[in-house]
Parts: C-alpha cells; sequence; structure tokens
C-alpha cells in the first residue's frame, strides 16, 4: 500500500548556515522561517518485500544520484531492517536550485515512511528525523513563523507564530532552474574551513534571532525587513570569503535585489532574502504583492515568478 505525504519548502529569514555536527548533521545556528502554502513536494511511499533494492523517481524520472540521501532517510526512519520501497516524489516548482527543495522533499518522506510502516510519532519526532536528512527540513514539519532552536545535543523546532496571525506574501523570482554548482552541504563546509568570516557569523546569530523573534511578535514588518536583508548578506557575505569562493548569484539576482530596495525606498512593503542559490524571495504585504510581482516579472533574466502564501506543516494527504 502506497502512502502519500505532502510537505512544503520553507523561506529562512534568519539563516541556517554551518554544521557544528556533520555526522549528526547539526547546525551550527539557529533560525527562523516560514512555510509556504502555494509550492510543495509530494512524496509516495510503498513497501515491496520482494524487491532486493529501493527506487526513486522523481518528477517521472528515476533519480540514481539522489537516491543514496533518501535510503539513509528511511533507514534513520524504519531501520536498516526493513522492506525495501519504491519512492516517488514530484514538485510543483524547480528542484536542487535554491528554493528548499531538499526541506519539503525530506519532510514529506519522513511523514509518509513513517504512516506506510504504521508508526506513530510526534511532529518533534518526525522533525528531528527530517533534520538528520536536511538541516533545513525539520522546519518544514510546522506552519507559520517556525524557529529552530539549536542548544545541546538536540534540535528544538515549533511554529512562534500562526501564518494566518501575519498573512504575509511572499513573491520568488526565479533567476535559473538548473541545479545548483555547489551543494548546500559542501557549501557549508568549505565556509566552516576557510572563511575569516565564519566565527563572527556564528557570535552575532543570537542578536539576530533575537531581533526577528522580537519583531514577529509585534507585526513589526519595517524591524523584520531589516534584520532578514542583514542577516541574508551576511550568510552570503561568508560564502564569497570562502576558499574557494561560494558564489550562487548571477545578474538577474542582483538585479532583482535593487528592484526590491527601490520599491521599498518608494513606499512599498517588501524586503527581499536569499537561501544558497540565484533566486530571490521577496517578501510583501498583502496589499503589496501585486506591484511586487509586476515589477520583479520585467528583471532581465527572471525566468518565472512564484506566489505564495504563508501555509501550514507537511501532513498526509493520501493512501491509496
Amino acid at each position: 500500500m502506497g502512502v502519500t505525504a505532502r510537505a512544503q519548502p520553507n523561506i529562512a529569514l534568519i539563516k541556517y548556515w554551518g554544521k557544528r555536527d556533520s555526522n549528526r548533521n547539526l547546525p551550527a545556528v539557529g533560525s527562523i522561517s516560514i512555510t509556504l502554502l502555494d509550492l510543495y513536494t509530494e512524496m509516495c511511499v510503498e513497501f515491496d518485500s520482494e524487491s532486493g533494492h529501493d527506487t526513486l523517481t522523481v518528477n517521472g524520472d528515476d533519480s540514481p544520484a539522489l537516491l543514496p540521501r533518501v535510503v539513509r532517510c528511511l533507514d534513520d526512519v524504519l531501520g536498516e531492517n526493513r522492506s525495501r520501497a519504491r519512492v516517488t516524489s514530484s514538485s510543483n516548482f524547480p528542484i536542487a536550485a535554491g528554493l528548499a527543495s531538499s526541506a519539503s522533499s525530506f519532510a514529506a518522506l519522513v511523514v509518509a515512511a513513517s504512516a506506510a510502516a504504521g508508526h506513530e510519532r510526534s511532529t518533534a519526532e518526525l522533525a528531528c528525523l527530517a533534520g538528520r536528512a536536511s538541516g533545513s527540513a525539520a522546519r518544514s514539519l510546522y506552519g507559520g513563523f517556525v524557529e529552530l532552536q539549536n542548544e545541546n545535543e538536540a534540535i528544538l523546532v515549533d511554529s512562534i507564530l500562526d501564518g494566518d496571525a501575519w498573512p504575509l506574501r511572499v513573491v520568488a523570482a526565479v533567476t535559473a532552474t538548473e541545479a545548483k554548482p555547489v551543494s548546500s552541504g559542501e557549501a557549508m563546509e568549505i565556509s566552516r574551513k576557510s572563511s575569516p568570516f565564519y566565527a563572527r557569523w556564528i557570535e552575532e546569530q543570537p542578536m539576530d534571532l533575537a531581533t526577528a523573534r522580537d519583531a514577529i511578535a509585534v507585526r513589526d514588518f519595517g524591524k523584520l525587513a531589516s534584520i532578514a536583508e542583514h542577516n541574508c548578506l551576511k550568510m552570503h557575505s561568508v560564502m564569497w570569503a570562502s576558499r574557494p569562493p561560494v558564489v550562487y548569484w548571477n545578474s538577474a539576482t542582483v538585479a532583482c535585489m535593487q528592484a526590491v530596495r527601490e520599491l521599498h525606498e518608494s513606499g512599498v512593503g517588501v524586503f527581499f532574502t536569499i537561501d544558497a542559490g540565484p533566486q530571490v524571495k521577496a517578501v510583501c504585504l498583502p496589499d503589496d504583492e501585486a506591484r511586487v510581482v509586476d515589477v520583479l516579472s520585467q528583471v532581465a533574466g527572471v525566468e518565472q515568478v512564484l506566489v505564495s502564501g504563508i501555509g501550514t506543516g507537511a501532513e498526509l494527504v493520501a493512501s491509496e
């Protein structure tokens, strides 16, 4: 019997970059994100007791390159002495391109696999399992504004504000759809080992988290905009100063940033954030969405504009 779960990507406002324990995939810093509503990945898990190996299909094509990570995740969720699984994945947005597809994929996978095996686990337990496969996936188990607290030997994840309580909008300008040249995991290790700014990045993160948390609590858009952009640019500065430098941006990325800043200066409620990739996410007030979409759609090099509200966490959607 196949079981399908759906999870949305999340966009970090206060970023996670770096790992303090690569073997257990524990992040070096805490983070705050928003879970999207209209972008999603669905993962179907079907066990086959007669098969000698797992299989993975992504958007209709076999995906042997991604299969090892999926196998490790299934082993974590179900144990190594399990039936082999046929895993089918589909996303309605570009994958491996800086839009948090790994977060939505592994969040959906742990929900589907656990349900398929008849396990009853709490959201917190599922988040920890997802986080082992992808650090940001733990946040996609929850909806709204989500904080990942990185303390001691574990991670604690929870929603700090429901999306309906502050229904901001996200306009994502897709400036490239091909896979990133350097994976996030590899880039984090390069930064940790070589960037002169890395230690300072770790040191300042608690202050950024506190500022963002306070802004969200009182719905202070200007305060959140200021700290989110600052934190984003710090993270990319860490990457740029690494050896070799890790630069995900392209000319359209920079043009979109400038367009967002010009909108802000003209009185539009909007700010940008950029994860490990070339895509620019413009977070805006609902009344300003149409203006932001119109401006970013006209930026040279923007291939597609995706729009989303703030949604709920990963959930089981179908059994067949």
